[in-house]
């Protein structure tokens, strides 16, 4: 049974069961002993709604707003009003951005209303993103633009289409102000429109949460935040168990390890994995400079920011979650029992990477359509076939979702390039694919063939498997950049084809050619098309 959005009954665990500052004060300060700020938001000139998720709202059970509702609906999810329970706070964190210790980051714009529970009696966090200024907040405003937003509300529905544990967007909302940003960090701001993202998760607890508490010596609230986290979070833990700490954090590193192969099987790149941008739950957080590989390139980074370094490149996302999980560990230590405290931690890193090398070679063999994996042999075939696709310029998405269509049984010895035109599409430029790799492609496709006519299974069964894993829509950054020109422009006819489709990423919709092909020429180094800044 459904309800109205206006009518959900909040409450705040989270204030209640930890340490906080009470002032209500916004200006930017240290805050110290707490683990959130209750904070009002700023409220806006003239809030508008323009994007509600059907999908997510009808997980939940809340009907989408009727006309009548709408403002006041609009009003709530801009933060210019509060309902039934809600509690406003931001929470306090720190974290290590791109390798170095930060100190106290904290919710610098985003403003948790409350908590309430669906139709299943499960719980969600309800946050708004660019809600204004908090203690956190340091010399920024608080705010966010409609381009970052709708990004960040499209992405959060697309990664869940493709079954990637993420937070969610709820809706979109325009401010009815302008936001001033250097777009380019080049000496250039511009206004540009503001707008507010409403997001909902399980909790937004991230690694730096715990972070701060060990940085600062406070190993009381520490502690107060793990059994909280455990006892609300992770019902699957024992807390009767001596070594309670110890299996929460092999399970954080189990569902982090998950989370980066889901990354690599789908060839998303997110950017900025600080520490302040890893949930404790496994989830994708925090959508900045995302993107999704195009041609396949392990060094490919959407963040200009990390463009020298490429620090957070696609190919080093497994080690970065490797290393984030350390620092993790090391204040998770204070928890441990001194005796065995290293033996711990090892524990939980080895864990990681057995499972990350274990489920990275079973996801790309299922991208394959092998029904199960045959040793170093499987390992073998991936990593040639991806250091073919390195090689050239190759959609990442089309060619494993093409590949699909290649005739296996009509591949031998002597077959030639011109046998592999199915994959042509996944070429940015195929003319100019050199006779030596068209050989590489033809020799492991003669294994590939060989390797699948050995698990002795139909045609349709192996299409039908490979196309069930291999998305033929994924949210590239120009069609997201379409989206925000439109909306700029009063048009919403891209992001509702959007919306539409990222609900369904693996299906074939005929008429959705024109958005799941390669990335234009035209966009390949257009602002917002590509590569994008941390600016929002």
């Amino acid at each position: 049974m459904s309800q109205r959005f206006l009518d959900l009954d909040f409450q705040s665990d989270f204030t209640t069961s930890l340490p906080g500052d009470v002032t209500g004060d916004s200006s930017a300060r240290e805050v110290l002993g707490a683990c959130w700020s209750l904070i009002d938001p700023t409220p806006v000139k003239d809030p508008k709604l323009l994007a509600w998720s059907v999908g997510l709202a009808d997980l939940l059970g809340i009907e989408k707003p009727t006309s009548k509702d709408e403002l006041q609906v609009a009003r709530v999810l801009s933060g210019n009003s509060v309902i039934n329970g809600m509690k406003p706070y931001s929470a306090c964190y720190g974290g290590h951005q791109f390798g170095h210790w930060a100190g106290q980051l904290g919710d610098g714009r985003a403003i948790t209303l409350g908590e309430f529970k669906d139709t299943q009696n499960k719980v969600w966090e309800l946050q708004l993103k660019g809600a204004g200024q908090t203690p956190y907040s340091r010399t920024a405003d608080g705010r966010a633009v409609l381009r970052s937003s709708l990004r960040e509300f499209l992405c959060s529905e697309a990664m869940h289409g493709l079954g990637v544990p993420t937070t969610r967007a709820l809706s979109l909302v325009l401010t009815g102000e302008d936001v001033v940003r250097d777009m380019f960090y080049d000496g250039r701001p511009e206004r540009e429109p503001g707008a507010i993202t409403s997001r909902l998760a399980p909790s937004f607890l991230r690694f730096g949460s715990f972070q701060i508490l060990t940085a600062r010596g406070d190993y009381e609230t520490l502690r107060k935040l793990a059994d909280f986290t455990i006892s609300r979070l992770f019902p699957e833990i024992d807390r009767a168990s001596p070594k309670v700490y110890v299996n929460w954090f092999n399970e954080i590193c189990l569902r982090t390890a998950r989370l980066m192969v889901d990354w690599q099987r789908f060839g998303f790149v997110h950017g900025v994995m600080n520490t302040d941008n890893m949930s404790i739950l496994g989830l994708t957080i925090d959508y900045g400079p995302y993107g999704w590989l195009e041609g396949y390139d392990p060094y490919w980074t959407p963040n200009t920011t990390d463009a020298s370094g490429r620090r957070y490149c696609y190919g080093r996302q497994p080690q970065i979650a490797y290393w984030n999980l350390q620092r993790l560990a090391e204040s998770l230590i204070p928890l441990f029992d001194e005796s065995s405290a290293e033996a711990s931690v090892n524990s939980g890193l080895q864990c990681y990477a057995e499972t990350f090398n274990r489920m990275f070679t079973e996801a790309f063999s299922r991208k394959l359509g092998f029904k199960a994996v045959i040793g170093r042999s499987d390992e073998a075939l991936i990593t040639d076939l991806l250091d073919i696709l390195q090689g050239v310029e190759t959609d990442f998405t089309i060619f494993f979702r093409k590949l699909s269509q290649v005739d296996i049984a009509t591949i031998g010895d002597s077959s030639k390039w011109a046998d592999l035109h199915m994959i042509y599409d996944a070429f940015y430029n195929l003319e100019a694919v050199p006779p030596a790799h068209q050989h590489q492609f033809i020799d492991w496709m003669r294994r590939y063939a060989k390797r699948c006519l050995e698990e002795n299974f139909d045609v349709s069964d192996r299409v039908s498997r490979m196309n069930s894993v291999n998305p033929k829509f994924v949210l590239r950054n120009y069609l997201a950049q379409e989206a925000i020109d439109g909306l700029t422009s009063g048009s919403s006819v891209k992001i509702d084809r959007i919306l539409s489709r990222i609900q369904n990423p693996f299906g074939d919709e005929p008429m959705d050619e024109d958005i799941c092909g390669r990335r234009p020429e035209w966009a390949r180094f257009k602002p917002g098309c590509s590569a994008l800044s941390c600016s929002s």
